[in-house]
């Protein structure tokens, strides 16, 4: 399987859209406040393959990522893998693919956010290279609401 880059007229964002939607919905009920993932649309993706990169993996996508750039990283969202394709290792390949990509653009980390309530998904992360920088909250929030996580290159 070879990542692909999508662009924002792509025939597979609806479907990338549903992958989203079908891997995050395990969260349902988990964390506070809700997914973003309820306020993609097919041209949040659409813009989202203009201001930063989304990639995929199979035909139909089986995986896929949200690269954004910031000021010193690359931001690494929205990593979405089909269940049934799970530990196949598509989520270490779009990571690796990211470590490139950032090179490339001249960064030397990556960067995620994980909800603090995802403990399995932090430890996912922290076994593939991500440690912990931050702790943050969701406006509104007098508590943590997610983990800042950083790979250095």
């Amino acid at each position: 399987m070879t990542p692909r880059r999508l662009l924002p007229d792509a025939a597979e964002l609806p479907q990338i859209l549903s992958l989203i939607h079908r891997s995050f919905a395990a969260m349902e009920g988990r964390i506070n406040p809700p997914s973003s993932v309820h306020q993609l649309t097919a041209a949040t993706l659409a813009e989202q393959c203009q201001q930063g990169e989304v990639w995929c993996l199979g035909d139909p996508p089986q995986a896929c990522v949200f690269l954004t750039p910031h000021s010193d990283c690359l931001y690494l969202g929205k990593l979405a893998t089909e269940t049934r394709c799970r530990g196949q290792g598509l989520a270490r390949r779009l990571i690796d693919l990211a470590c490139l990509r950032a090179r490339d653009l001249g960064y030397n980390a990556l960067e995620l956010q994980v909800r603090i309530e995802l403990i399995e998904n932090q430890q996912i992360f922290s076994r593939l290279g991500f440690a912990k920088t931050a702790e943050t909250a969701h406006a509104g929030f007098d508590h943590p609401t997610s983990v800042t996580m950083r790979r250095s290159l």
